[in-house]
């Protein structure tokens, strides 16, 4: 029997220890608080109707623990989850099984729910409201309507783009819920108890770098722990301390800010070609020939976050905090610059 490639089995084992790593139950989750709280009580409530859970809708930039969410509840009300995204279902007949199969009380997934087709979106209407399906027979004359009755279920949707969503879609959802980023003391908890789960000794100290490094996302913070893991495992004695967590970020090109090569790359370009800006985005992707959709969800969330960038009405604008990182002072411009870029000159003349 042939091997499978070496890519393909990386690959399976990087899923593995993702699940590994991902919590179970609802305790087992760190950080959210306010959301954890809201979702208990909805929980407590439905265990004490018998009755299954409203369907609820995650928004927030990705890796903060949407799906994590969408695995524990289920578990929580000991029933079944599938599992599905929006770009696989380009027609009412992808949905079909999924509904079909639900179980009474059981969760239906959908990730990236912004990028389902209108068309799938309005097939979805009477299952999520009526619990029914519509199936069309036949064509022209001859064509009759089937209604085929579900079991109660609940969708989970999870989005990076809500506004993206249409509102009769966004108005079906009973429970929305809009995740933040982490703090570094509950990234840094979440690094402890995941190289716990990989038995890999670890420093508090440690611990709380990787943590500073993660960008305020479990989702990073967990890839550099195994990333810091495997370099501690091979230039030491696998013992994560301080010194090894600092050298094995600092390897991968992550600063002190959490930010990478690719952040750099943006605030340089905003900073080197466009002059600080403002620029808009799909610019700013042309020049670095990265699709707009990743600036928008994987760069610029945390970039506004920490403030290196403001949104201006005109587009992006690099803030002096940004000049500071990369070691350049704002060149003056001519009186029509835009306000956001008069106050980064006024504060440099200031300093």
């Amino acid at each position: 029997m042939a091997r499978q490639p070496v890519v393909q089995e990386t690959r399976k084992e990087d899923r593995e220890v993702d699940a590994a790593l991902r919590p179970r139950w609802m305790h087992e989750v760190i950080g959210q608080k306010a959301v954890k709280q809201r979702l208990s009580i909805v929980l407590n409530s439905c265990k004490k109707l018998k009755e299954s859970l409203p369907h609820i809708l995650f928004d927030g930039p990705p890796g903060l623990g949407k799906t994590t969410f969408a695995t524990v509840l289920p578990n929580e009300l000991g029933t079944s989850v599938q599992l599905t995204s929006g770009p696989a279902l380009s027609k009412p007949a992808d949905l079909l099984p999924f509904l079909t199969n639900a179980e009474e009380g059981s969760f239906l997934f959908i990730d990236e729910i912004h990028r389902m087709p209108r068309v799938v979106e309005e097939f979805i209407y009477p299952a999520m409201e009526d619990f029914r399906v519509d199936i069309i027979l036949g064509e022209g004359m001859n064509a009759r309507t089937l209604s085929m009755p579900l079991k109660r279920f609940t969708l989970v949707g999870a989005t990076t783009r809500s506004g993206m969503l249409s509102g009769p879609m966004r108005d079906r959802f009973k429970i929305q819920e809009h995740l933040e980023f982490y703090s570094v003391d509950e990234l840094a908890e979440i690094v402890r108890i995941n190289a716990a789960k990989l038995q890999t000794p670890i420093e508090p100290a440690a611990a709380l770098e990787i943590a500073r490094r993660s960008r305020g996302t479990p989702r990073i913070a967990n890839a550099r722990l195994t990333w810091t893991r495997h370099y501690a495992t091979s230039e030491s004695d696998g013992r994560i301390t301080l010194e090894l967590a600092q050298a094995a970020l600092d390897m991968a090109e992550v600063d002190r800010e959490g930010l990478d090569k690719q952040d750099r790359r943006y605030l340089e370009t905003l900073i080197g070609v466009f002059e600080g800006g403002p620029t808009g985005c799909e610019a700013l992707a042309a020049t670095m020939s990265i699709s707009a959709d990743t600036l928008s969800d994987e760069v610029e969330p945390y970039l506004l976050r920490e403030q290196f960038i403001v949104r201006s009405p005109r587009g992006r604008v690099a803030t002096m905090k940004a000049y500071q990182l990369l070691g350049r002072v704002p060149k003056k411009k001519s009186a029509e610059a835009t306000e956001p870029q008069k106050s980064l000159f006024d504060d440099l003349e200031s300093s």
